[in-house]
Formats: C-alpha cells, structure tokens, sequence
C-alpha cells in the first residue's frame, strides 16, 4: 500500500486502510474501490490523505482488522462519555475504560507502531481520532519508560481522557476558523481544569490521571497553563502525555491552521527538549517514532523519488525507500532499495 495525497487520487484506487468517523462507525472499509463521488466527499470532510493499495509496495502494509475493530468500539465508547460526561455513572466508565485498556493491550501485544498510529482524520472526528493517537502513542512511549502495568494503565486513561474539559467549551470557540481572540484562548485554556473538575466531581479516579487532565499543557520551563509549573513540579506522566499531545495535534489540519509539515512536527518536539518538553522524554520519544509513515513517497537529495518501505528504529529520519520509476521521465524503472542509514550523504528533502 501507499500513503497518497487526497488530490492525487484516481477514481478506481482501492482504499486499503479503512477509515472512520467521529461515532466509531466505518465511513470507508480498506477493499473498497474509490469513485469520483466518494473522493469528493472525503475532500470535503477534510481528509488530507488515504492509504491505496500498491502491488508495487504489497509488502507495506499497516491496516490491522482486529486493531481496527477495537478502535471502533473505543470510539464508540468515548463518543458517550464525552455526550454524557455529567450524568456518566460509574459502572458506564468502567466498561469503556476496559475498553481502552482491551485496546492498549492488542496495540503493545502487536508490538508495531506503523499499524497502530497513522489513523485518516476527518474534520468531524479529529478530537475522537486525536484523543485515541495520542493514548496509542503515550502507550509506546511509557513502554520505554519501563513504567509497571498499574501506572501505564493509568497514563493510557488520562490519555484517552487528556480533553474531556473541551466538553465545557462552546463548539463555536473550538471550532472558529481563523485567529481566537484573547478572551476565546482563555476559555479554551481552561479546558484543563475543567477537565480536573468534571473527574474530581462526577467519577471517581486517581490523582495521577486527574493530573494528566490538569497539567498536559504544563511546559518544564513554566510557559505552559494553566498554572505555569516548572519541572519535577508537573506529573511526570503529564510530560509524557503532553509531547504525545502536541506532535499529533500539530500533525494535523484544524479549522484555524495547516497542519505542520512531518519534518517540522517531529522537530518541534526535538528542539523543545529542556525547555517546553522534559528531555528524557524527548530522547526516548526519538527513539520510538518515525518522522515519515510507511507507504509515504519522498523526494531525495539525490534527486530520486520512492516510497517509505521500512524504519530504522532509532534514526527517525533515516528510513528505507523503494524507488519505482524515474521521477525526470516518469517511466517505470527495476525497483530497487536504499537504505539511508547506509547512506548518509542522501537525505530527505521533503514529502511529494
């Protein structure tokens, strides 16, 4: 399969990673043919990207069935405990809950990080999609950290929960195209503690996932909200949300902004290692993801362009690519590989 621009989609592609909406029902199952009418829909939800099938690239593959099943039921389960949040009893959150862990549990039993993030968001879905990528990805991270299952339960929670307080907030202000004004920003600031307070107020949870809610937006050098805490001042499962948080959210199109490149996004985070981001945090969050997702086709330095076929874990910027044809004549050439780790005058110039 490769990973293709909306744009660049021809009527006939085959979709082969399934795509859902904001209630966790399938909008678009992978095996599904692409009409003109359905690629002009997908437009219109904002779906920046799709992944088609490839005979070419038929050794990449990141759609997972079962994992795609658990998403739809832990979308569905959130999907009512976001509408409810006020009137949600206990026994409702336990269930969805345990389906969030049901879920975490596949995710780090599969062991692989291309099929478990990478999700198409749509305009309508994207707090659902971005509230369970950035669970998925605190998941791998706290997993380097050698955390124990009790408190990787409970990062993985606060996770999936990190914008429950945006409940409180008017839709208008969330989703107001262009600039917020100062009073807008905040009202959206206070999202964290209203989010403290719904789950202080209405469930019963432990502090450290309460914290999570409260303090994401904390930054180590004291510039975040909405306290303004330093350091070890900020729960140290926070800071792992918190960059979790803030490379899917700048990895994606909002109504007030365009999304980051890929390379801009993952240098975000490096280069605020010790003063938005705790730095541990940061090294091992290199060390777990990849800059460029398999399937993508990338321009290189040489002047060749091919498509991401495998990672080189450790060297997020070093994946290796599959050349299909020679970008000057646009004919197809014999495939063949290279590995940019062991070539390292060649690098990425950017996505195409």
């Amino acid at each position: 399969m490769r990973l293709e621009f909306i744009n660049r989609v021809k009527p006939g592609d085959v979709i082969s990673k399934s795509i859902l909406s904001n209630e966790g029902r399938v909008l678009l199952r992978s095996g599904v043919k692409l009409s003109g009418s359905y690629i002009k829909k997908l437009t219109e939800l904002g779906v920046f990207y799709v992944y088609v099938q490839d005979d070419r690239l038929d050794d990449v593959n990141v759609e997972d069935e079962r994992l795609t099943e658990l998403k739809q039921i832990t979308i569905q389960s959130m999907s009512g405990i976001m509408k409810s949040v006020n009137n949600v009893n206990s026994r409702e959150l336990k269930e969805s809950l345990s389906r969030v862990e049901e879920m975490i549990s596949y995710v780090l039993e599969l062991g692989d990080v291309n099929k478990s993030l990478y999700d198409i968001k749509t305009f309508d879905n994207y707090t659902y999609i971005h509230s369970l990528d950035t669970c998925i990805m605190t998941a791998f991270l706290g997993m380097t950290g050698r955390y124990n299952q009790w408190d990787l339960k409970e990062m993985v929670i606060g996770a999936i929960l990190h914008d429950i307080g945006k409940t409180k907030i008017s839709t208008d202000i969330l989703n107001k195209g262009g600039h917020l004004t100062k009073e807008e920003f905040e009202e959206v600031k206070k999202h964290t503690i209203y989010g403290a307070e719904i789950l202080r107020k209405n469930i019963t949870m432990p502090e450290s996932i309460i914290k999570i809610v409260e303090q994401h937006h904390e930054r180590v050098d004291g510039k975040g909200y909405p306290y303004g805490l330093t350091g070890n001042q900020i729960s140290r499962f926070a800071k792992i949300v918190c960059v979790c948080d803030v490379y899917d959210a700048v990895s994606n199109d909002r109504c007030y902004r365009d999304k980051f490149t890929l390379n801009d996004s993952y240098e975000l985070i490096l280069s605020g290692a010790g003063t938005s981001f705790d730095s541990e945090v940061v090294a091992r969050f290199k060390d777990t993801f990849s800059i460029y997702p398999l399937g993508c086709c990338v321009r290189l330095s040489n002047g060749d362009e091919g498509y991401v076929i495998n990672q080189n874990k450790g060297f997020p910027d070093r994946p290796i690519i599959r050349i299909l044809y020679d970008f000057r004549t646009k004919k197809p050439v014999p495939f063949y590989e290279i590995d940019l780790l062991k070539n390292p005058s060649i690098v990425i110039e950017g996505v195409v």
